[in-house]
């Protein structure tokens, strides 16, 4: 082999190690402080802020709100008992500070942190019922939608009391960051969960104009439950009321998506407890338009399990029993249905549901006339509603 042909193999060799030397502008993630969860809450400044406010640290702004975020992994000994630290021994901590542009208040750590911001790995965006009722969600989470740092798929949720609570524990090895989203895991294991709302979901749901729910999280000394939903109005994407458990139920048979979860019901003569267990759910909403009136349909059927019965065991598993189950199971079903129904259109005025859309891909037109004013329109529309549910398997024999 002769000389030039060598160099001319030893050449291209060298020039891939110069290019897979590394990223010459590439940051150790020890010397980040990556956040993973956001809260956004009225203003409420913490005692550091006040004595710095004190000290001449103030900058021009209003008080309007106060951003926490949860940073993790945890740093050196001196951020774990600094200023807005959730306690010492924690897998993260939670930093906050108030202002009136969320941006400049995550600019702001840059003067107080000497490890940066890093957004990239946010995972849920907690905001208080009580900031969403004073400020929309387009107001507030502008930022957060314009940052290209930020996923889009991260999580968002509303808190009854404040996001802080809600991004707290008492479990030394918990991230409630994390823990909030792996919650949404279980929306096949119960009918009272949401599917996930992503940032982007949402940004494409105000966009929309219709109303909308979001999970609600409800917090007791560092212990957090998905209870309800935050109800949101379309037109000015602010919070304006709620949904309980029971609801969350009836929306799910609505809208089709209860494929897990619970139906209890009491015998009326013995008082014991008999449960059903959904499998599987299948609803249709069917609109109807005769002129200028509108009316809606919904037809739903359920399978599952007849899974608990603390009734005497003579009326277990006969023909009769059964059916006389299956009746009174799909009739708490419909008082779920009903009760969702009645709060729907009599007490917040709100589609929901999903009637709008069904509406709209059946009858373009006519959703076209009536989109404007849709929820006060939805709100004298006559709907009817019929379920079945139908015990499938009675569990493995326990005798």
């Amino acid at each position: 082999m002769n000389r030039t042909i060598r160099i001319g193999l030893f050449l291209p060799g060298l020039l891939l190690l110069l290019f897979t030397a590394g990223c010459w502008s590439s940051k150790e993630i020890e010397d980040l402080s990556v956040y993973v969860g956001l809260g956004i809450d009225l203003e409420n400044e913490s005692p550091f802020e006040k004595s710095i406010n004190q000290q001449g640290g103030h900058y021009p702004k209003k008080n309007n709100i106060t951003a926490t975020v949860q940073i993790v992994p945890r740093g050196t000994a001196k951020e774990q008992s600094g200023p807005g630290t959730a306690g010492a021994g924690k897998s993260y901590f939670n930093e906050r500070l108030t202002g009136d542009s969320l941006i400049q208040i995550f600019r702001q750590f840059a003067v107080r942190r000497d490890r940066p911001l890093i957004g990239h790995h946010l995972k849920v965006i907690v905001v208080s019922t009580e900031v969403s009722r004073k400020y929309s969600l387009d107001q507030l989470l502008d930022f957060v939608l314009r940052d290209n740092d930020i996923r889009p798929s991260c999580l968002v949720v509303v808190s009854h009391r404040k996001a802080l609570e809600a991004l707290s524990t008492n479990d030394p090895g918990e991230i409630p960051s994390f823990y909030l989203t792996g919650l949404v895991d279980n929306v096949n294991r119960t009918n009272k969960i949401l599917p996930a709302m992503s940032l982007t979901k949402l940004d494409a749901t105000m966009q929309s104009g219709s109303s909308y729910l979001l999970q609600n999280v409800i917090s007791f000394e560092g212990e957090h439950k998905f209870s309800g939903a935050g109800i949101y109005s379309g037109k000015t994407n602010r919070w304006i009321g709620s949904l309980s458990q029971t609801d969350m139920e009836g929306l799910s048979w609505i809208q089709g998506r209860a494929q897990g979860g619970v139906i209890k019901t009491y015998r009326e003569k013995s008082g014991s407890t008999v449960t059903y267990e959904i499998k599987h759910t299948k609803s249709k909403i069917i609109p109807t338009v005769k002129g200028d009136d509108i009316s809606f349909h919904v037809k739903v059927e359920s399978d599952g399990w007849f899974m608990e019965d603390w009734t005497s065991p003579e009326e277990e598993g006969t023909e009769k029993y059964l059916d006389e189950l299956e009746q009174e199971f799909s009739e708490l079903a419909k008082q779920q249905i009903q009760q969702l129904l009645y709060k729907m259109q009599h007490v917040y005025k709100v589609d929901v549901g999903g009637f709008g859309d069904r509406l709209r891909i059946k009858y373009p037109k006519v959703w076209q006339k009536v989109k404007p004013d849709w929820d006060k329109m939805f709100s004298e529309i006559p709907i009817t509603y019929d379920i079945k549910i139908n015990i499938t398997n009675q569990g493995s024999s326990t005798e």
